[in-house]
């Protein structure tokens, strides 16, 4: 019976559907978020809840909702495997589509938006579950999903230089920290497009942005302490994790980036002020990298 009432809500270009109470509603949405059937999850409950936040269905409960969705922020957090990685990484992906309302429609105290930002973030840099595809599961994909979060942030009017620096701070935290997981599902692209959308608030200091390039550079030059074997691999997995985001990162400086919708195509219509010094710094990074690359001016 569920099935079949959420697939008439589908079909029904997902108008909120009047026989039931909203608060039934959403609870069983969200609830269907932390689900490992990927249909209920991802095809369900993911995309009727961002259409209705959208839509400003939860305009006047947003601080409300917003506050429920983090608490699934913290179930099972410290676990590297298990099911309710798909409740956390959803989560952070709704959190995302409450700050992304807030972007456009400016109804939020900065209250609000500063404290899911620190219980995102906390989650984050604390997510040890890393998987991008868990086969039969679908997709749970922490940091593709955090960098999504990281990214609607960067856009709030409510986040200034300082706090643009910590969202900084957090991508390079989690990139040097070590892990067994690889970057292989676009992960690098997400947290590089979430990295761009912080650079083009332009209100960052070149020498605060290359001390940070600086630092995660200091883990992508990393070399086999004394104790690694000819028969151990390397470089490990948050070595290479760095790598591939800087080259991503330069990448997208270099050729720029597109918006997801209209809003965020004139976001991302200017360059960003510091572009040409900092495409300087990701190349004699780079350059140090890469054993092939020619290094002249």
């Amino acid at each position: 019976m569920r099935a079949g009432f959420w697939q008439h809500v589908l079909d029904s270009d997902m108008a909120v559907p009047p026989e039931r109470p909203l608060n039934d509603l959403t609870a069983e949405l969200v609830t269907m978020l932390g689900s490992a059937d990927p249909v209920e999850r991802d095809a369900v409950a993911y995309p009727v809840l961002a259409t209705w936040l959208s839509e400003g269905v939860y305009d006047d409960l947003l601080v409300s909702f917003g506050d429920g969705v983090t608490e699934g922020l913290k179930m099972g957090l410290g676990e590297s495997d298990g099911d309710l990685v798909f409740r956390r990484t959803f989560s952070a992906l709704m959190l995302a589509e409450c700050v992304t309302r807030d972007n456009t429609a400016h109804i939020l105290p900065v209250d609000a938006v500063v404290s899911w930002a620190d219980r995102g973030l906390t989650w984050f840099v604390r997510e040890r579950d890393l998987r991008a595809f868990v086969p039969g599961k679908g997709w749970a994909h922490a940091l593709a999903h955090g960098a999504d979060l990281i990214g609607a942030l960067a856009r709030s009017h409510h986040f200034g230089p300082t706090e643009l620096a910590v969202l900084l701070d957090v991508i390079a935290d989690r990139l040097v920290e070590p892990t067994p997981f690889r970057l292989s599902h676009g992960e690098d692209d997400r947290m590089a497009y979430a990295t761009m959308a912080i650079l083009h608030r332009d209100v960052l200091e070149q020498q605060l942005v290359d001390a940070w390039v600086r630092r995660l550079g200091a883990t992508a030059h990393s070399q086999p302490d004394p104790d690694h074997g000819p028969g151990d691999e390397w470089p490990p997995a948050h070595v290479h994790n760095t790598r591939s985001f800087l080259r991503v990162l330069y990448l997208q400086l270099t050729m720029g980036v597109r918006g997801c919708d209209v809003d965020d195509s004139a976001y991302f219509a200017r360059r960003p002020e510091i572009r040409a010094d900092l495409l300087l710094i990701l190349r004699d990074e780079l350059v140090r990298l890469l054993p092939f690359a020619h290094q002249s001016q």
